[in-house]
Order: C-alpha cells, then structure tokens, then sequence
C-alpha cells in the first residue's frame, strides 16, 4: 500500500450558509438603517409616543385569537414551536400590534391616562417564500394608539406614515378603504361569497380556498386573473353602515385639511381578523406615480384589547417595513448623509506609544472630539495613509520618545509642519488648531 494511500483524506468543511429567507446586513448598508430608526424616533418624541419593548417570543395563541385561524399567518407563516417542557406552544411573533397590546393589557396601562401611543422597533418573522423586498426575518417600526376611538388618531397615524417615507426621501402614496364593522363585513361577506362562486374556476389555488375561509382575502390578491376576475365584484363602500361612513368620512377630511393625498381603493382589506373601519397602505411611486412596491399596511383594530380578555379599548396603528423602505430608498437613488467626519487621527509607534495612545484616544472622546485610529497597524506610513483618505487634517503622533517626555506630536497634513505639545495640554491645543483651520476656510 502506498504512503498516498495510507494518509487519512482531508474532510472537505462545508462553508456555512445564512438559513434561507434570512440574511446579514452589513455595515455599508448602515447610513440607511440608522437614518431609518432616527427618523422614527424623531417622529415619536414629536407626536408624544413612548417606546416600548416585546418580547420576540410569544405564546402561539395570542397570534391564533387575533389573527384568526383561517389567516394565512396562522395557517401557513408562523415560526412555531414547543418549549422544552413540550407542552407549552411559542412562537416568533410574525407582527407587533397583538404583542403591544397583549403588553398593554398585561401591565395595566389601561389605567394609565387614555389614549396610550407606543411604539415599538425590531425584527419579526414569517415563513413566507421569500422574495424581493420579503424576508423570514423582516424588521418593522410600529406606531400604535391604544384607548381612543376618534377619527383624528386615524388621520395623526396616517401623517406619521407619510411624514417618516417623506423624511426618508421616498415617493409614496396612501391608498386608502373602510371596511366597517363586523356587522358591515358579514353582510358584505355573504355577497361577495354569492358574487365570485360561479367564478370560482377562474381563481388561483389560494384564492380558491379563501373563497371558503377568508373571502375578504380575494380582493387583495396579487395574481393578474385574480384581479381581472374582481373589477366587477361588489365593493365593501356600498355595505357600511352609518357610524362606519361618517367615521371614514371624517378621516378624509383631515387628510384633505393635511393636504395629504390619497387614493380610495376598494380592494385594501389588509390580511387580519381584528380590522375594522379605516384600513390602509403606502406604496413606493414612480415619478410617473406608477406602484414600485409595497411598503406597509396599518388601520383601526377597535376589537382586539377586548378579544384578548382586555376592556373594551379602541386602537389603530400601522407597521412600516424598514427592509422595503431601504430597498426603495436605492431604487429611488435617495443618499443619505454620512456622519460627522473624523476631525483627527491618532497615530502610534512602538507598544509604549500604542498603549498611551489608547489613553489620548480616550481623552479626545471624553472632550467630545471625533477621533479615528488603526491601532492594529505598526507601520506609521500606512497609518498616515488611512488619515489621508479619510481627508483628516490632524494628525496626533505618540512614539515612545513622546511617553518617555510626556508630550504629543501635533501634524499639520495640509501644511505639512509639526510641533510637540505637552500631553496635559493637548485638549486645548487640539481646540485652538481646529478653530484656526474653520476661520482659514
């Protein structure tokens, strides 16, 4: 037997891969993610919301109760599971409005003065197929107003909406329905039901089976048959009752006085059991005012506190995708700024000056300075390479002279001149330079 026979065969590692439907951002996709929270949270403290944390693990029943078991969350999209005790049924929460509210019940803040706005940040989950702009791990901001029922809270979460796609730099447009009450929606139900039975044939598979247990679903189907097949379906506007079209009615009029504008489109449902009365999406837009994408979808939810063992509290919210928003910014060739240029580079040689120069790198960030370095590199030339293409015009140098004397180099990049500053004063002399160079521009 040969020695190429003998050695032991060298077991191939397979490269691990991201699980299908998720996926890593990375840090060049950052600006836009950072832009997208801080323009929420500066939308929050300006409409007077509070920030509120879920858990992502919920009890399966919460989502079962209040997105009703013929939903499509509930019947296919759920990331379900046991605890280990292998009896109690959890889930990744696929929305937030049933965990906000299952908080808001659960901590009593229906005795806190009404309404409550909250809203809340992070990732949920559905195992849909994944696609453009669709992913298993998808994040969302979510505005809600939990305790009043009044068409203005409406039309204030409607602006919201359109103010964080506006500062976002995103064309949008809101389309815009009601779905009345329960009452309103049974009578319609049954019409609809009647009208697209001997229809029945020209609808896609899904559509076939939510015929039977989701008819409002019909209207909202993206297939091009589909669609054809609704244009002369009775719409839900000719079933509402009185309080449910002077509501509606009223939420566009704020939007008129807003000068907000809005498309009424008969075929917004939305996908949940616990809607009632204003429902709505925004869309992206082409400068042509043609439909890009999808980019989230909200509305009133006056019955679900109460479905979910709470009093009788009104409530209505919307969900902005943030992965959408950050694709349509791309498409949209919306820039979004960087933050503030490093003002100065600190540079090391030897382990002496590596070590202080972590100290006055500390000291700058204490003082408020914006300060960059490349402690992992020894070689000073590469260093002052870094600081010239980050275009950084200060430069502090410690060698393990300057530790030995206690002092500082300070390089000028532009002029090219250096002078050594003690290390204590190095604060005040780093402001003087600075103020120097603004008034020479």
């Amino acid at each position: 037997m040969s020695k190429e026979e003998t050695k032991p065969k060298k077991r191939k590692i397979k490269t691990p891969q991201t699980v299908r439907g998720m996926r890593d951002i990375l840090p060049e996709d950052e600006l836009y993610w950072r832009k997208c929270y801080d323009t929420a949270q500066t939308l929050a403290d300006q409409f007077g919301f509070s920030r509120i944390e879920t858990p992502v693990v919920e009890h399966e029943e919460l989502f079962v109760r209040t997105a009703g078991k013929t939903s499509d969350i509930v019947q296919k999209e759920m990331y379900n599971f046991l605890d280990k005790d292998e009896k109690t049924k959890l889930v990744l929460r696929p929305e937030f409005t049933a965990s906000l509210c299952r908080a808001y019940i659960t901590n009593g803040m229906f005795n806190r003065p009404q309404p409550q706005k909250l809203w809340s940040y992070g990732p949920a989950f559905r195992h849909d197929r994944p696609q453009h702009g669709r992913y298993r791990q998808f994040y969302q901001v979510d505005f809600e107003i939990l305790g009043s029922a009044a068409p203005v809270m409406d039309a204030q979460i409607i602006l919201m909406t359109h103010l964080f796609f506006k500062e976002l730099g995103i064309n949008a447009k809101v389309l815009i329905n009601s779905i009345g009450s329960a009452d309103d929606r049974t009578r319609y139900k049954m019409e609809l039901i009647q009208w697209y039975r001997p229809r029945k044939k020209e609808l896609c598979e899904n559509c076939q089976k939510r015929l039977v247990r989701s008819p409002l679903r019909l209207l909202d189907c993206k297939e091009e048959s589909c669609q054809e097949v609704r244009t002369e379906a009775p719409q839900i506007l000719d079933f509402l009752g009185k309080e449910s079209k002077k509501h509606f009615m009223a939420v566009l009029e704020y939007l008129d006085e807003l000068e907000i504008p809005y498309h009424l489109d008969p075929y917004i449902v939305r996908g949940l059991d616990y809607y009632n009365d204003t429902v709505f999406e925004f869309v992206a837009v082409d400068a042509e005012e043609k439909a890009q994408m999808a980019l989230c979808g909200g509305g009133r939810y006056n019955p679900l506190v109460q479905l979910l063992g709470g009093k009788e509290t009104p409530g209505v919210g919307v969900a902005p995708g943030i992965d959408r928003a950050i694709l349509t910014m791309k498409a949209q060739n919306v820039t979004v700024k960087p933050p503030k240029r490093p003002q100065i580079f600190v540079a090391q040689l030897g382990e002496l000056g590596r070590r202080r120069a972590l100290a006055l790198f500390n000291t700058l960030r204490e003082a408020k300075f914006t300060a960059v370095e490349a402690f992992g590199k020894k070689s000073l030339k590469a260093q002052l390479d870094i600081a010239n293409e980050l275009g950084i015009q200060i430069v502090l140098l410690v060698g393990q002279k300057e530790v030995l004397d206690g002092t500082v180099i300070i390089r000028d990049m532009d002029a090219g001149n250096q002078e050594t500053v003690r290390f204590d004063a190095i604060v005040p002399e780093v402001k003087k330079k600075l103020k120097s160079m603004k008034s020479k521009k």
